[in-house]
């Protein structure tokens, strides 16, 4: 559902998550270290990502390493990407509209 990923972005330390995982797999602690709350908080800012499906987490032992899955940010992606023509054919119409008023 589109509406998931935005859910999952929907926080600046979710975002950052995000960010730090953008360049590659991350173990839990490098992915989420430095952002100054507890782990009880982390644990549910990673449960919102994983039940999101923005990120994959694969336990290998007591290593918990996260990626995240482009293909859920694609749909969000694609999402605005619509919005983004509509706004712009729009916007468009109305500059035609006031330059025609102008000439006038």
């Amino acid at each position: 559902m589109v509406n998931d990923p935005f859910r999952a972005l929907a926080h600046p330390i979710r975002r950052g998550i995000v960010e730090r995982l953008a360049t590659g797999p991350a173990t839990v602690g490098e992915a989420t270290g430095g952002f100054g709350v507890s782990k009880p908080a982390i644990s549910k800012h990673l449960k919102v990502l994983e039940e999101t499906g923005v990120v994959v987490r694969v336990v290998e032992g007591r290593t918990h390493r996260l990626s995240l899955e482009p293909a859920v940010l694609s749909e969000a992606a694609d999402w605005m990407d619509q919005q983004r023509a509509l706004w712009t054919r729009l916007f468009d119409v109305v500059d035609d509209y006031l330059k025609e008023q102008e000439e006038r």
